[in-house]
């Protein structure tokens, strides 16, 4: 459910900024969601879709999601590069882990955490 509150703050935030510039509507909106980040885009794109209904600046908006890959670096073997996965048949799942896939030593994420705002494209 933190979908709904990440994409409530974004909302929040793409109204502020063009209600500071004065803008008649926004036309479209430019996301990057990092794999660890846990959001989920379409669970984004639903909430903004109901969300943009509250906003006459929204309303006729688009949203554009760019998904930003995970980056991890291992301290003990140099590592870098992506994250790896396990597969749970049990809860039929898959879930990243902490484990550097060469050497199983524990990773630290460098990129992929963002849920950012690219660029906002709106009527003036």
């Amino acid at each position: 459910m933190h979908e709904y509150s990440m994409t409530k703050q974004m909302v929040d935030i793409v109204v502020a900024s063009a209600e500071l510039n004065r803008a008649k509507k926004v036309c479209d909106i430019y996301l990057s969601i990092g794999t660890f980040s846990f959001l989920n885009p379409e669970q984004i794109r639903f909430w903004f879709n109901l969300l943009k209904k509250e906003s006459q600046i929204l309303v006729d908006s688009k949203l554009h999601i760019k998904p930003k890959k995970g980056l991890v670096h291992c301290g003990q073997c140099g590592y870098k590069g992506g994250i790896k996965y396990e597969d749970d048949p049990l809860y039929h799942i898959v879930f990243p882990t902490l484990e550097c896939p060469k050497c199983k030593s524990m990773v630290t994420i460098i990129e992929g955490r963002e849920f950012k705002i690219e660029s906002i494209r709106a009527v003036v």
